[in-house]
């Protein structure tokens, strides 16, 4: 019997599982759903160390884990990014591997949107006075109207991002390898940090992208504008942005991802760093997205099986 294990949880109900799972398991396939986070990589490996076809999510899975999934013949990555997964070795042992891109687009996309306007509204000062007797003094706010907005990653979402700030009435420039869209202005990385308000950035996380946001980048940008990542942490340098906001040399940051996965150390520079807006990685999460993803999982390893590999990364 052929063995497929959804090695962490995916936030959908087991039944949803059973149910979109169901075109394999009526022919035999056997279906086991861990319901709880690895302990580490020993454990992770334990998990799928009989699997044939495997499930995770963020979680990471490293060669250690690998070396025990001597059966593993497919492995689905119920994320976007694959940085947290050593494809490398996966290419060594021939497995094959697809990600789960499109599932988050306006989870992230509306989540870039509110710390904009966190930042911009003032939110958190504004909750905060409400809660403790105070006036609005000093609250005054920014409009996105008339804002130029500069998109790093012109992808799935950072395209979608274009299109809402647009609503608002921003304008938008772009930086991408490939000006993929005729409505976005496109130019080159320092100028877009020049003259745009917001920066938002979309890029995933390669050799070639860690740290593309680093402490020069930072100084090119103007002292009122914002940072927003919901990408992926290693984009920016953390250490620089926040001495960049202590300094004063920007006026604020929305960030959803880190270096690592939270809980953050309680030295991490961005925890003391002023006009932030820190969410611990949950761009993803939404009802709807858990929904989505769920469904093109099954949809992945399924079409694996019928020979038709979907989301292919290697």
């Amino acid at each position: 019997m052929k063995e497929i294990v959804i090695a962490q949880p995916l936030g959908v109900s087991k039944e949803t599982l059973d149910t979109l799972f169901t075109p394999l398991t009526d022919k035999g396939y056997h279906l086991t759903l861990w319901d709880s986070l690895p302990a580490g990589q020993e454990d992770l490996g334990n998990r799928i160390s009989k699997a044939d076809l495997a499930v995770i999510a963020n979680y990471p899975l490293k060669k250690e884990a690998l070396d025990k999934a001597c059966s593993l013949k497919y492995l689905c990555v119920a994320f976007t990014g694959v940085d947290h997964v050593d494809i490398e070795t996966c290419r060594e042992k021939h497995i094959a591997v697809s990600n789960c891109a499109g599932y988050s687009t306006e989870s992230v996309t509306e989540l870039a949107i509110g710390m904009i306007l966190s930042l911009y509204r003032k939110l958190a000062e504004g909750a905060d006075a409400a809660h403790h007797g105070k006036t609005g003094a000093g609250l005054r706010g920014i409009e996105i109207k008339d804002r130029t907005v500069g998109i790093i990653g012109t992808g799935a979402i950072g395209y979608r991002t274009a299109q809402l700030v647009k609503a608002f009435g921003a304008r938008v420039i772009g930086y991408n390898r490939s000006h993929n869209h005729d409505d976005i202005t496109y130019t080159d990385l320092d100028t877009l940090l020049k003259t745009s308000d917001i920066v938002s950035v979309h890029l995933p996380l390669t050799a070639e992208t860690r740290h593309f946001i680093n402490g020069k980048k930072l100084s090119l940008m103007k002292k009122e504008a914002i940072l927003i990542n919901t990408a992926r942490g290693g984009v920016i340098d953390n250490k620089a942005l926040a001495q960049a906001l202590k300094d004063g040399k920007i006026a604020g940051a929305g960030i959803d991802v880190f270096d690592m996965e939270p809980p953050l150390p309680d030295d991490y520079p961005l925890l003391t760093a002023p006009h932030t807006v820190l969410t611990p990685h949950v761009g993803f999460d939404t009802e709807e997205a858990m929904k989505r993803r769920a469904a093109i999982v099954a949809d992945n390893v399924v079409s694996f099986v019928d020979g038709k590999q979907k989301n292919i990364i290697c």
